[in-house]
């Protein structure tokens, strides 16, 4: 089972740089895309069911601001379009697909933005969305969170981090709840099969920036623990153009 997560920053943007030649080459089970900055009925014909997916949207209430994609071969048991906490689901920041065998969790989390102007709010978000998985892990449900989790875990997922440690995405609070996560057994997959360092998933537009590979780690594959046995492989496509993000994928055994 093959899942790919990507923010996109844009959907109609990034369709006009080769989208669905990317999207049909990966042959997907699912497809989760963040920031697609999209309302439902602004989607392009060809974007609604390409090659045949289902597709589940949750858009944020503003335009032109946040929102998500599910694309999936198979229609999802059941859906859930946010948390249920209104502050977050205004946003467009989760999107709930349950399959057989796995939930999906495809999120976009807040920017705590300049000087941690909206730190509190993201932080309360983090809290929040471990708790549905928490909820989901003690019911034995299996579950893959995805997404643009907008945070630099450690220094090796980012190429600067001595000059970073006042900026958004690697604030001390902000990496202290991604260990609090993962020490709660939760795995980072794609740490999970590689160690290296100089993998990142995003790049400031900058002139030159994403040539010389000047990025961070932000976008992530989380499942829980007893699901460990099903992992089958994990990667980062940083040769795909078309946003300042890269997709992610996760591999899982049949």
């Amino acid at each position: 089972m093959k899942l790919c997560s990507w923010n996109v920053n844009g959907l109609r943007a990034v369709h006009k740089k080769g989208f669905l030649d990317w999207f049909e080459a990966q042959n997907a089970d699912v497809i989760c895309l963040q920031e697609t900055k999209i309302q439902p009925d602004q989607v392009p014909e060809e974007l609604l069911n390409p090659s045949g997916y289902a597709a589940h949207w949750h858009s944020a209430e503003k335009k032109g601001y946040s929102s998500l994609v599910t694309y999936s071969k198979k229609e999802p048991v059941s859906v859930r379009y946010g948390l249920g906490i209104k502050e977050f689901d205004c946003e467009g920041r989760v999107l709930i697909t349950e399959f057989p065998k796995v939930t999906v969790i495809n999120a976009y989390f807040p920017n705590s933005q300049r000087l941690g102007a909206r730190l509190d709010y993201r932080l309360r978000f983090n809290k929040a969305i471990h708790r549905a998985m928490n909820k989901l892990r003690k019911q034995g449900v299996n579950v893959a969170l995805c997404g643009d989790f907008n945070v630099a875990h450690q220094a090796i997922d980012l190429a600067n981090p001595k000059t970073n440690e006042k900026n958004a995405g690697y604030l001390p609070e902000e990496r202290a709840w991604m260990d609090t996560f993962l020490g709660d057994g939760y795995i980072d997959t794609f740490r999970h099969f590689c160690d290296e360092p100089e993998q990142y998933t995003w790049w400031s537009y900058r002139n030159g920036v994403r040539a010389r590979n000047i990025g961070w780690r932000l976008d992530y594959f989380a499942v829980n623990p007893e699901f460990a046995d099903r992992l089958k492989a994990a990667d980062i496509q940083s040769e795909v153009m078309g946003s300042d993000h890269c997709p992610v994928t996760l591999q899982l055994k049949r």
